[in-house]
């Protein structure tokens, strides 16, 4: 099993990427929560050097509701990371996997949820 959805945008740069991908998401009723960039962070943290490479946490607000109502401690695992990558011929998108990251617990009506968020994340990064 894949632990995550991979789409290569050909030819773009990773800035346009961010923003097709945020607006994708915004689409989808995701709100991007949190961004590290990860190039800039290892060039100051570790003076090493890196192509671009940015991990936005995503975030759907009633999907979260609904799985943290369903177990409590599930924000461990929350939000839904999606990295943008530089690579050769463009930039590389790749959502998390749900289903895949939260089938440790054992909770049927969870692993509904997370297969509902993972169909919206892909939507958006097909959409991107």
């Amino acid at each position: 099993m894949s632990y995550t959805h991979n789409r290569l945008l050909p030819e773009t740069g990773i800035d346009e990427a961010e923003h097709r991908v945020r607006e994708a998401l915004t689409a989808k009723g995701f709100g991007v929560l949190t961004e590290i960039d990860v190039k800039t962070t290892m060039k100051q943290k570790i003076d090493a050097d890196m192509d671009g490479y940015k991990i936005l946490g995503a975030c759907n607000p009633t999907m979260a509701w609904e799985a943290i109502g369903l177990e409590p401690r599930i924000g461990a695992m929350l939000p839904c990371n999606v990295i943008l990558r530089s690579v050769e011929g463009g930039t590389e998108v790749s959502a998390v996997d749900p289903v895949a990251s939260m089938s440790a617990v054992d909770n049927p009506d969870l692993h509904k949820v997370a297969g509902d968020v993972r169909d919206m994340l892909v939507d958006a990064i097909d959409a991107a």
